[in-house]
């Protein structure tokens, strides 16, 4: 199910360039299933791959989404506050087109003494794309994230039992 409504998110919103709910899911994932919020995130990619064919974007899929979910995994326990994973998700949507501006470069177009230049002209040429991608998160995340959190931890603890670590998600006031 996590899998399925991060590609219905993904093509509902494709109509729109760059502006996603892919971050936001396999973050929230992430955070409140943990390990499992992985495997629904490395399972997303691979049904994009089958969509859409191989190409370099599927290593910037590969590394950018399981390490968005990873990185949740991991804050779950340590960081509640909203703005705090607002902040942490921005980080993260802005190396993005990083990401893909260096995969780019260094399997289409890779010559080592243009390098950085070459980089640069395709890191510029998505700038408005990547703008827009932050600022769909930065007004997603905090507004979203934690009643997602409460509802998908309180889900997680009615069918699969209650931890601690979720007891104190679902009751944290800060999120």
């Amino acid at each position: 199910m996590m899998t399925a409504t991060i590609e219905a998110g993904k093509l509902a919103l494709s109509f729109l360039p760059n502006v996603e709910v892919v971050t936001l899911l396999c973050a929230i994932y992430g955070y409140v299933f943990g390990p499992i919020g992985l495997i629904s995130v490395s399972l997303f990619v691979l049904i994009e791959t089958f969509i859409y064919g191989v190409h370099t974007w599927v290593i910037a899929y590969i590394i950018h989404w399981n390490l968005i979910c990873l990185v949740f995994i991991l804050i779950r326990k340590k960081i509640t506050n909203r703005f705090l994973i607002t902040g942490i998700a921005l980080i993260f949507v802005s190396l993005f087109g990083v990401l893909t501006s260096m995969i780019d470069t260094l399997i289409l177009n890779y010559n080592s003494e243009t390098f950085w230049h070459e980089f640069s002209v395709l890191y510029m040429r998505g700038i408005w794309f990547y703008v827009t991608e932050i600022v769909c998160n930065l007004i997603l995340f905090p507004i979203c994230f934690p009643p997602l959190a409460k509802v998908l931890t309180k889900f997680k603890n009615k069918y699969f039992g209650t931890k601690k670590e979720d007891k104190e998600i679902e009751t944290n006031q800060k999120l």
